[in-house]
């Protein structure tokens, strides 16, 4: 068989979905059907306004923490733990074996160090002068 490669910016919705029907494909037949979840953990203050939040995956027995954050006015006094340690139990509560999650040299390495998350790859120079670090951590189940 012949095939043409292209390249595009802004490839077909019917082109993206035929790829994505066939990586579906191919991962339901050797885990079963991917049925993440997406939940969150905010950080409100008195007024109700947000000042923090994680918001994570779940999927195949993991949580995944995509992003975590916290106003600047609040760093430093152990939001991002309380909130770190929140998506865990979530996790926990939802059978989850670990989270995982990445970062940037730029960002949180050593706070996620320091939360018991060992680093599992890396990448240097992305962007460039920088390292993206991807980071796991077992649970213990409850």
């Amino acid at each position: 068989m012949t095939l043409a490669l292209e390249t595009a910016a802004r490839p077909a919705l019917a082109d993206r979905k035929a790829v994505g029907r066939g990586l579906a494909a191919h991962n339901r037949a050797a885990y079963g059907r991917l049925r993440g979840v997406e939940h969150w953990v905010l950080a409100r203050d008195a007024a109700g306004a947000v000042q923090g939040g994680a918001r994570c995956d779940i999927a195949w027995g993991w949580l995944y923490v995509d992003w975590l954050w916290v106003a600047e006015a609040l760093r430093g006094q152990g939001w991002g733990s309380r909130l770190l340690a929140a998506a865990e139990v979530l996790a926990q509560e939802n059978g989850c074996i670990g989270t995982h999650l990445n970062t940037w040299s730029f960002q949180a390495p050593d706070f996620y160090r320091k939360q018991g998350y060992v680093e599992v790859g890396q990448v240097i120079d992305m962007p460039p002068g920088a390292i993206r670090y991807w980071f796991a951590k077992r649970l213990e189940p409850v």
